[in-house]
């Protein structure tokens, strides 16, 4: 790569960063849903700053970055491409990333310890609450990922779902995933694990907002009290397996704790194996996670550690499914298991 190419591609990387927060600015003070639901006829800089409760002077100066970095449009009136806000604020579909703009600018904020941890290898353990909220923001793709892509990967679960049954979410966070299947699966009764007091005070508040109290409950105690307290249909592990501190024993004391016939799932992002996929856009987000999350004494993994933790564990082998969306899903059902 020739001198002038590496200084172009550095002017990149710098502008993809004051883009990342020129779109948290737009996804957080509400700009993208407003100009979403303003349609084609759009909004004057003044009527988005009415709607969204912000200062018209910052607003034209957001407005200006927004269109120099290809967010919108503000050749007359200012607008906002669908397929964009899809991508940066739909929650329901598979291609949202959002939440990844929110947790990769609220990441950063913790950043100015990242110099001593490379100096010290001491990383840092514990986080804010906003770094945890802003961590279920991103899980929001992961809920319409399992939806829209996992499920329909396991017909046969869906139809045992169908028919009601127990269900376990181990590390559940703000339970968003509880509440979604509680919704489509009205004959389930539903569990959380979740030991930060924080993300359980936002779970509870959710299922009480959705008076769900009497179907989904959840507990600060560890996977095997849960487990040792009945049987389950369903239990699973959403982004959650590789933060926690042992998981081959998570998965160990999972295993048995299921029905007959009954499933345990692992959805998860793994880090890159193959060279060119390193090499390439999704390389580069994961990279970026993964080096937040090794920050915090966890880290992502391949596919082979994934493996290697449920051989630990005594479990059969998993069907590794590679969803669409690039997520991976480790699925185990017990009837099938020697």
């Amino acid at each position: 790569m020739h001198l002038d190419e590496q200084h172009d591609d550095v002017i990149a990387a710098l502008g993809g960063f004051y883009r990342t927060w020129i779109s948290y600015l737009g996804i957080e003070l509400g700009f993208f849903h407003a100009l979403r639901a303003a349609g084609g006829a759009g909004l004057s800089v003044d009527a988005l700053a009415v709607r969204t409760g912000t200062h018209p002077r910052a607003v034209e100066t957001w407005a200006w970055a927004a269109d120099a970095h290809g967010l919108i449009s503000s050749s007359d009136v200012l607008r906002i491409d669908e397929g964009l806000a899809v991508v940066l604020i739909d929650e329901q579909r598979t291609v949202y990333l959002g939440g990844q703009v929110i947790h990769s600018v609220v990441s950063t904020l913790d950043w100015d310890g990242l110099l001593e941890f490379f100096r010290t290898g001491a990383p840092i353990r514990n986080r804010p609450d906003r770094y945890r909220s802003a961590i279920e923001r991103v899980t929001r793709q992961d809920v319409a990922v399992f939806f829209a892509e996992a499920l329909a990967a396991l017909p046969d679960l869906v139809a045992r779902l169908s028919t009601g049954g127990r269900i376990l979410d181990v590390h559940c966070g703000g339970g968003r995933w509880l509440l979604a299947m509680a919704q489509r699966f009205p004959d389930l009764r539903l569990f959380g694990i979740e030991d930060e007091p924080d993300s359980r005070a936002r779970a509870n508040q959710l299922i009480e907002d959705a008076d769900l109290q009497n179907r989904i409950r959840i507990d600060s105690v560890s996977i095997d009290h849960v487990a040792a307290g009945g049987r389950f249909d369903l239990i699973y592990f959403q982004y959650a397996l590789h933060v926690l501190d042992d998981p081959a024993a998570s998965l160990r004391a999972a295993w048995p704790a299921l029905e007959d016939d009954g499933w345990l799932l692992v959805l998860d992002w793994l880090l890159p194996t193959d060279q060119d996929e390193l090499h390439s856009i999704h390389g580069e987000l994961i990279a970026g996670v993964h080096l937040d999350e090794v920050f915090m004494g966890a880290g992502l993994r391949d596919a082979g550690a994934y493996l290697a933790w449920f051989e630990a564990a005594g479990t059969p082998v998993p069907t590794v499914i590679e969803l669409p969306s690039g997520a991976t899903l480790f699925a185990l059902h017990r009837s099938n298991a020697a």
